[in-house]
């Protein structure tokens, strides 16, 4: 059980309602979300974020993952050069 504490934010009037929390897991998300941004600009980790939250990172990445944002940011193209990289490294290997 992670420890909780309060915390006041200043927030639009017509988002308030939405900020109370219906369940645990919806409050868990809720404050996923609330940490992405220090993810984004590396001020935190996912594992340190997970820390926070109290859950393991394979678990944060888990929730990022089902809301659209994605644990690795390669591209496809990145992906397709870093095989072929590896590739013509294997053959080196294997042709000595």
């Amino acid at each position: 059980m992670v420890t909780t504490e309060s915390v006041t934010i200043n927030v639009p009037v017509g988002m308030s309602k939405y900020l109370t929390p219906v369940n645990a897991e919806t409050e868990l998300v809720r404050n996923a979300l609330l940490l992405y941004p220090y993810i984004l600009n590396q001020t935190i980790s996912h594992g340190n974020a997970a820390e926070i939250l109290g859950i393991r990172k394979s678990e944060l990445i888990d929730i990022y993952d089902k809301l659209g944002y994605s644990y690795l940011d390669t591209t496809m193209d990145e992906l397709d050069a870093e095989l072929e990289t590896f590739r013509q490294l294997k053959k080196r290997e294997t042709a000595e």
